[in-house]
């Protein structure tokens, strides 16, 4: 069976780091995630999806995320039920992050003193390279990591501009 799920979308709110009684931290977040079409006003709607880091992934986010900025997340939707003061039974559905990664670039003027999408898992392993290319500030090319150290690569160019990407 497979539930996985990847989201990209804005924090609504700054993240608020919280620890159970033996001391797991954990945080509990909302993404706002643009849909792929136009309403009927011509507008983007959104939804907001509830999430829940635990351990170094919620201590990541608390210490490098703030309220706006562009998160992406991997993991798995939790559904469970609980009962209410009245007695109801309510359900409540959250996606579970499994990895969590700020897409901001620092020229968005956040996540300063961060580097530029830094990558984090909920057991505190943090990728060397969180993502697959390295950032040129200066021109706006971008060179895949593995590129940058081949020895094989030689007389071959080592950069991409933003005109040669598909997307």
């Amino acid at each position: 069976m497979i539930n996985n799920v990847t989201l990209v979308g804005r924090l609504t709110d700054d993240i608020e780091l919280r620890s159970t009684n033996s001391g797991v931290s954990f945080a509990q977040f909302t993404l706002a995630v643009n849909r792929n079409f136009k309403n009927q006003n011509g507008e983007y709607d959104a939804d907001f999806i509830r999430c829940r880091a635990w351990r170094h992934s919620a201590e990541f986010l608390n210490n490098y995320a703030r309220k706006g900025s562009l998160i992406g997340v991997t993991g798995r939707i939790e559904v469970s039920t609980y009962k209410d003061a009245q007695g109801e039974t309510r359900w409540s559905t959250d996606v579970i992050c499994d990895n969590v990664q700020l897409m901001d670039s620092r020229r968005d003027g956040a996540n300063q003193g961060q580097s530029m999408g830094g990558n984090m898992n909920p057991y505190g392993q943090q990728s060397a390279s969180s993502s697959p290319f390295t950032s040129s500030q200066d021109n706006n090319t971008f060179a895949p990591n593995s590129m940058q150290n081949d020895p094989m690569n030689q007389g071959m160019s080592d950069t991409v501009s933003d005109d040669d990407l598909p997307f």
